[in-house]
């Protein structure tokens, strides 16, 4: 299945491909004709691919929180954020490749009680302080178990972040709010009474891998 929010970038690539495949035709150079074919077939195999959306299986659990997007844990640490929360948590990291699945589901039911755009730079999203010097989009959730920060971070490459939630908006643990295109990082923050049950290194599944869970 193809994610909504690629229907635009997707029917525009294949036309593109679709022009380039008949102009080939036209070709008499074989070479030229079978590396512009090698190469549109490429395109599109990994532009279906980047924009493909599984179904994913969300724990039924209420004291838990969830990863928001597919990928790999590369930090795991206590910082203050500034926004919403403000005092010390736990901040999970997650980077995501251009091979992942990139829509974003929510990690805890609850209710939108910040959102915001920061513009910012296009770091590398794996580098220290991306979370905070990169353009990114930041999310609080009031839960029935307190605050839960989380973020779409953009990167070298992902340029463009989308968001359908709305401030006071109902959500849903598991269900999809967005995507970042072409490859970045997610950050989760949580108090501290909630758990990591992640460790540095790990893979993990947007709608369905646990990332905390609730130790009172």
């Amino acid at each position: 299945m193809i994610t909504k929010y690629g229907y635009g970038t997707v029917s525009f690539i294949v036309l593109i491909v679709f022009i380039v495949i008949v102009i080939s035709l036209f070709i008499n150079n074989n070479i030229i004709k079978y590396i512009l074919i090698s190469l549109s077939a490429f395109i599109t195999i990994f532009t279906l691919n980047f924009f493909r959306d599984p179904e994913r299986k969300t724990p039924q659990k209420e004291n838990v929180i969830i990863a928001p997007a597919d990928g790999k844990i590369i930090s795991i640490s206590e910082v203050i954020p500034e926004e919403f929360i403000k005092d010390k948590v736990n901040m999970i990291s997650i980077f995501m490749s251009p091979l992942n699945v990139h829509v974003n589901r929510i990690p805890i039911s609850g209710e939108v009680k910040y959102l915001d755009h920061k513009e910012g730079k296009f770091l590398k999203a794996f580098e220290g302080e991306a979370y905070i010097e990169n353009e990114r989009n930041l999310i609080g959730i009031e839960s029935k178990h307190g605050k839960v920060l989380f973020s779409q971070v953009a990167g070298a490459l992902a340029r463009r972040i989308v968001c359908e939630l709305n401030l006071d908006d109902t959500v849903q643990i598991g269900n999809r709010f967005g995507m970042i295109k072409f490859g970045s990082r997610s950050d989760v923050s949580a108090p501290l009474h909630w758990k990591p049950l992640v460790k540095i290194g790990d893979r993990v599944t947007a709608g369905e891998t646990i990332l905390f869970e609730l130790t009172q």
